[in-house]
């Protein structure tokens, strides 16, 4: 059983949230400007906006160019980028190029580059998932995957030798993680996530999200959203796109909570193929490690 004190003192050094980094400069003014309806935007200042940030534009360039993004030409300039993505597919690239530079490199038990597979794994199968099922804001779908597991930054910047033992434990005993926090903290990565959320002024459907995630019943609103991320969530880590440990753990989709939640929303769930889903998720996965791997190098 969790002791109070254990809680109390994770909830304690949540305090210190400050000391994770903020997204680079450039990116709030580019997202805000990103947010204007389309008719109002212009593409030389998205590229002069992108282009103050070499190291995201390097990045961008090359997520530009894998077809998880949808292009298969090569495309070599910001400008190019620019067009052939849309804005939309861009500011989407920003926000997961900018995620990445918020996990903190070698002091913890969790490889960076598992935790960015998993997150954009499961971001882009949201977004697919999303489409298939007619759900209305595909492009939300895709930011809630990305963003879900923001707790798990939060918990290791601050807590990283406390929250590295809940992480061993979770992985020896091939466990979800969010059960072995709850076991030993009494709370899990979804809380100290919603602190972050709240605090970067995240819209309310992604707090929930964070909040959310691992109990879609739960959340007070945007109950399909946060089940379609859990559903999405279960998928990458059945797929072995997880936090770098097997789960011992036998999953049916139809079973799950969530996909009474979401099947509310979306009818088309009922005729839903998932065999050839399944099928066409192992290319979608292997993409995903090559992107990542290229983009932190290791490939």
């Amino acid at each position: 059983m969790p002791t109070t004190t254990a809680k109390e003192f994770l909830l304690a050094n949540l305090n210190k949230i400050e000391q994770i980094p903020s997204i680079p400069a450039v990116v709030a003014p580019l997202l805000h400007y990103l947010e204007q309806p389309i008719d109002r935007l212009d593409v030389q200042k998205v590229v002069d906006l992108l282009a103050q940030d070499k190291s995201l534009t390097a990045q961008a360039l090359h997520m530009a160019n894998s077809p998880l993004f949808g292009h298969w030409k090569n495309i070599d300039s910001l400008k190019g980028t620019v067009v052939a993505l849309g804005f939309q597919r861009l500011r989407e690239i920003v926000v997961s190029c900018s995620v990445v530079k918020l996990i903190p490199l070698g002091t913890t038990q969790l490889d960076p580059v598992v935790f960015w597979e998993h997150s954009l794994g499961c971001a882009l199968i949201c977004r697919h998932f999303a489409r298939k099922i007619n759900f209305p804001q595909p492009e939300k779908a895709y930011l809630g995957g990305l963003l879900h597991d923001l707790g798990i930054i939060v918990n290791f910047w601050i807590i990283p030798k406390e929250f590295g033992t809940t992480f061993e434990t979770a992985r020896s005993e091939q466990i979800p993680l969010h059960e072995a926090e709850l076991r030993v903290f009494g709370m899990t990565h979804c809380d100290s996530g919603r602190i972050l959320a709240e605090r970067w002024d995240l819209t309310s459907d992604l707090v929930n999200v964070v909040t959310y995630h691992h109990d879609p019943t739960a959340a007070p609103d945007h109950k399909s959203l946060v089940a379609l991320v859990n559903l999405s969530d279960l998928l990458c880590r059945m797929g072995g796109i997880g936090h770098g440990y097997s789960e011992m753990r036998q999953v049916s989709l139809l079973d799950e909570p969530a996909f009474s939640v979401l099947i509310q929303e979306c009818p088309s769930l009922k005729e839903f193929d998932w065999a050839r889903f399944t099928f066409e998720l192992e290319g979608y996965l292997d993409e995903v490690r090559s992107l990542v791997h290229h983009l932190y190098g290791t490939a």
